[in-house]
């Protein structure tokens, strides 16, 4: 069950990254995606949850909704709010902010027992599912936080180009359509797409960062990495001049 000693500060934002035990995969089939996008939402809450009993609740709502008009109201007493996240096939990454004392300290114990049960049953095994301890950095200030808000919605351009952190992005434009079509994040809903609008509060972001600035965010990172990546193709072809030329004298 992933912890972690350190204590969280209330209204301070947190980025964690939780990682399966040896990098296995922790998200096999679609199946699986959606019951982390499902343990993101309902674990975060203050009260015991009891997954069977709440997809019933859901269930009746859906039908209700159905026959009139009306919202679902949100009885969960909230540990943290979500501000942003992405799951990976072996790691998820998540932006928190704290609203209830050891709010991320209970959220990520909640979802590391429910999503790692739910785990073990499906694929008859035991034990550990994720790593014992969750990675956590403090978010120190605005541009920290506009980092780490593209960091988190760009990782899944690894998918497609492995090693691009490292030696940049070969093709932007695919790399900016693939993560907005990618659905197992919160960028689509932040594109006003609705995804997974009930998971992430957003509310606030609109004054923080700027409403409708999001993929201006994105797209200027990703292209500053596909600069990253001309330059190492231009350095490499002047390596290969200066080996010619050796070979030729």
């Amino acid at each position: 069950m992933p912890y972690r000693k350190q204590h969280f500060e209330n209204e301070q934002t947190y980025h964690v990254i939780l990682r399966a035990i040896d990098n296995n995969l922790l998200f096999k089939d679609e199946n699986d995606y959606y019951r982390g996008i499902f343990s993101i939402y309902e674990f975060n809450n203050a009260n015991p949850v009891t997954i069977q009993k709440r997809r019933e609740e859901r269930a009746r709502f859906k039908k209700s909704r159905e026959r009139v008009s009306t919202t679902e109201v949100d009885k969960r007493e909230r540990l943290v709010d979500v501000l942003a996240f992405c799951l990976m096939p072996n790691h998820l990454h998540l932006l928190l902010k704290q609203i209830k004392d050891y709010g991320i300290t209970k959220f990520m114990m909640k979802v590391g027992a429910g999503f790692g049960g739910y785990f073990n049953r499906k694929y008859h095994r035991k034990g550990h599912v994720f790593q014992n301890r969750f990675v956590d950095v403090w978010i120190d200030g605005l541009d920290h936080f506009k980092t780490i808000f593209v960091y988190i919605h760009t990782n899944p351009v690894a998918l497609i180009e492995p090693k691009w952190k490292e030696l940049g992005v070969l093709d932007s434009e695919r790399a900016i359509e693939f993560i907005e079509s990618y659905k197992w994040s919160s960028y689509q809903d932040y594109l006003g797409k609705y995804n997974f609008p009930s998971v992430t509060q957003r509310d606030f972001l609109d004054d923080l960062i700027g409403a409708g600035s999001y993929s201006m965010l994105v797209n200027a990172w990703i292209n500053e990495k596909k600069k990253l990546r001309q330059m190492f193709s231009f350095l490499e072809k002047i390596k290969v001049a200066q080996n010619r030329e050796r070979v030729s004298t």
